[in-house]
């Protein structure tokens, strides 16, 4: 959130007061005035100004880039009420830009070294009484305190920048931005850039969002304040009237909300698939055979986990589109709207296609930390006293050599198509390419990824499913547990390749429907009518 800074206010007599100090005096923090300012203080003070003297957008940056619009002839000038980090970004920012900046503080002498030499740091009173735009950049609770301040507000247009905590959000009936309406019924409120953060404002928006969301109940406010994100070097969107301002402010409240469920539904796999290995690996022979295997459960056991996972989740990245194609067939049409709970499903492959690959490369980046364990070591000692005690000086098996090869192969091969799906699901990547190039990507060679997965999760497995368990309690190994869904897709996609079903589905999708007839009248004869069953 924002830093606002504190309160900027001032009525008549204090005005006067601090235009003539007759000695020592502090704010309402009980911060000492300029007069109590160490030199140390007033160095690092004198250093920040010179450093935000320097300008973050020159000409040359304006006429290189069409998109962004002329500086403005004439120097227009807005206020600033607040000297928090924000507000200092804001004028350096505006300054930049080429607007004059009026920021109106409670001590103008103090805060003046901490903005650029361009903006012009006074007394509140003085900043809000030339600018027809004001910028109000301190918190929601400290509104009231501008009231001294009504009188010179008549007609101004006030843009809210600030945002609330997610405590206050809910316990807040109306927005910031309508508080400060009703506090302030003689002017007009525009809520925008409180999306835009502080980083932004200083390095530009080639470096972070380029959206400004405004909303306000005049159009004509609203159209000013366009024009100045415009000059700024962001792209406005207007949001509507000001109730739509609740929800711009619990936009930065969000903390990656479509990530919720897939990291949720992720997390739930492992802890169930990690419970399972846990009791067949190591429980289960320490219950049966009374051997000690718990050592497996920093890396072997989360290792077995990790593919189960990614696997899993893969498969699911298709399988609604599976359940999609199947209602469509049902129904005979494209036109009715999926359940919630798929439609939800679907807007979230992304997230679950990325965080399948995140625990794929986790995977293997354990399998090569595999033999660098001690345990590893001391098995391979073992294994080599053995075969000394048995008498045996060669032992090579064909099949698991040629299992082991395969099986890693196919791993890579996997890994590597799904990097793939990751770089071209990045917003800078996926804009340059055109809906056919990004759906063979994200669609055929994902499901490609998804059939190279299954064969390598076989070669792994191979016959070892079928093998008599020596234990009493017969646990089926993880990997035949994790095959049941995406055998399942790759069986569906299979079925859906058949003439029968693949005509049938392409006519839904190019707006056929079952049970449903088209009148037409034929051009040649305007009073002859032909029935048609589509």
């Amino acid at each position: 959130m924002k830093s606002m800074g504190p309160p900027d206010t001032e009525n008549g007599t204090q005005l006067r007061e601090k235009c003539c100090p007759t000695g020592k005096s502090s704010d309402s923090r009980g911060e000492a005035s300029e007069a109590n300012v160490c030199p140390s203080q007033q160095k690092s003070a004198e250093g920040m100004s010179a450093d935000m003297d320097k300008p973050l957008i020159s000409h040359q940056f304006f006429e290189s880039n069409p998109n962004i619009s002329e500086m403005p002839s004439q120097a227009q000038t807005v206020g600033i009420l607040g000297s928090g980090d924000f507000a200092r970004s804001l004028a350096t920012r505006m300054v930049s830009s080429g607007f004059g900046v009026l920021v109106g503080s409670r001590n103008p002498k103090r805060t003046a070294g901490l903005f650029p030499a361009a903006a012009q740091v006074t007394f509140q009173a003085e900043a809000v009484s030339t600018p027809e735009i004001i910028f109000v950049a301190m918190y929601r609770e400290h509104y009231s305190t501008l009231c001294g301040l009504s009188d010179l507000l008549v007609g101004k247009i006030l843009v809210d920048v600030s945002n609330s905590t997610e405590q206050e959000h809910l316990q807040q009936q109306e927005s910031n931005a309508e508080h400060l309406a009703s506090l302030f019924p003689a002017c007009t409120v525009v809520k925008a850039f409180n999306v835009i953060s502080a980083w932004t404002l200083q390095a530009g928006p080639r470096d972070g969002n380029k959206q400004v969301l405004i909303s306000g109940d005049q159009q004509e406010a609203k159209r000013k304040v366009s024009e100045i994100a415009q000059a700024m070097g962001f792209s406005p969107v207007d949001m509507g009237s000001l109730v739509s301002a609740r929800e711009i402010e619990a936009i930065p409240l969000r903390l990656l909300p479509e990530w919720k469920v897939p990291t949720i539904l992720a997390l739930g796999l492992f802890i169930c698939f990690y419970t399972y290995n846990f009791i067949r690996d190591v429980l289960h022979p320490y219950i049966q055979e009374h051997k000690n295997r718990f050592y497996k459960l920093p890396v072997s056991v989360v290792n077995t986990t990790l593919p189960c996972v990614a696997y899993v989740m893969l498969s699911l990245v298709y399988l609604p589109g599976v359940l999609a194609t199947i209602l469509q067939l049902h129904r005979g049409t494209k036109y009715r709207r999926f359940p919630d709970w798929l439609d939800h499903w679907l807007q979230h492959r992304k997230q679950i296609g990325l965080i399948s690959f995140f625990c794929a490369s986790l995977h293997a980046v354990y399998s090569f930390c595999l033999p660098l364990r001690r345990s590893q070591r001391y098995q391979i000692i073992n294994d080599a006293v053995k075969q000394v005690l048995a008498n045996k000086s060669y032992i090579w098996n064909e099949e698991e050599v040629w299992r082991l090869e395969i099986y890693i192969s196919l791993g890579i091969l996997a890994l590597g198509i799904l990097s793939l799906l990751a770089i071209t699901s990045l917003p800078s990547i996926s804009n340059s390419l055109n809906w056919r190039e990004f759906s063979f990507v994200q669609s055929t060679l994902g499901f490609l990824a998804l059939v190279i997965t299954t064969f390598h999760t076989l070669t792994y497995g191979w016959t070892r499913a079928f093998e008599e368990s020596r234990y009493k309690f017969y646990l089926p190994p993880t990997f035949t547990l994790t095959l049941l869904v995406p055998c399942a897709v790759i069986l569906a996609k299979g079925l859906f390749l058949l003439p029968c079903l693949r005509c049938r589905l392409a006519r839904i999708r190019r707006g056929w429907e079952k049970k449903t007839t088209v009148k037409f009248v034929l051009p040649d004869s305007p009073n002859t009518e032909k029935t048609s069953h589509v």
